[in-house]
């Protein structure tokens, strides 16, 4: 199987196994990114099956990939808690389980959604974990005085590129607003990184999710296996 076959392959089965977690009268988030993509695609199996759940999405692809599959959806103003979130990540730190999250462009109501959960389980594919995050940190910013950010940011000793779509032209999220992706090589305490980052005037949210996993679905050729943050239940 080719390389990128078998990333796909393990994401699948990672997405499968999560859609399994998925209980009867569930309200749960649904992730954004490729493996959230399988995600849907197997709850909508079990929707069309019988299973009734209902849905939050983070982003309006999730959402209209819901809907293609007849997964109801809804929102915080009739559901305020959610049962469980399933999302994806980009990184995922041993141990800790700590996360960078927003390489789709959906982190901040990624965020959002993942804070208004019981429980945030996260499914990856062996590649995302990591011994320690080091990936360049999504920064969601207001695109007024963006430059205003970038140099306090660069100034925390990050390499600080704004995000450009496909088309080439600045990348807008789904809130109307631009990011930044922040390169800070190795983090060693991805916590206090947080911090100083949301301090900054001008910044929305980051991609760094601290201490909000509870369990890591992480598939690999072997299968899937299960990761526990350390006092999650």
């Amino acid at each position: 199987m080719a390389g990128a076959e078998a990333q796909d392959a393990m994401k699948r089965a990672a997405a499968e196994a999560a859609a399994a977690e998925v209980r009867d009268g569930m309200v749960i988030g649904l992730g954004t990114g490729s493996t959230a993509a399988f995600l849907i695609d197997s709850l909508a199996a079990r929707v069309r099956a019988g299973l009734r759940i209902i849905a939050v999405p983070t982003s309006e692809r999730t959402a209209a990939q819901a809907r293609a599959g007849g997964i109801p959806l809804t929102d915080f103003a009739a559901h305020p808690r959610l049962d469980l979130t399933i999302d994806g990540a980009d990184q995922v730190a041993e141990g800790s389980l700590d996360l960078i999250k927003g390489m789709g462009g959906a982190l901040l109501r990624e965020k959002i959604v993942a804070d208004a959960s019981a429980r945030l389980m996260i499914m990856v594919d062996c590649s995302k974990l990591a011994r320690q995050l080091a990936l360049p940190v999504p920064v969601e910013v207001v695109p007024f005085g963006i430059e205003l950010p970038s140099r306090r940011i660069a100034d925390l000793g990050a390499r600080v590129r704004r995000r450009l779509g496909t088309d080439g032209a600045p990348y807008v999220t789904d809130g109307g607003h631009a990011i930044l992706d922040c390169d800070f090589g190795p983090i060693a305490d991805p916590a206090t990184l947080d911090r100083a980052l949301r301090a900054l005037v001008g910044v929305v949210e980051t991609g760094l999710f601290i201490g909000r996993a509870e369990t890591v679905l992480l598939a690999d050729a072997a299968g899937v296996r299960r990761l526990q943050r350390p006092g999650g239940q």
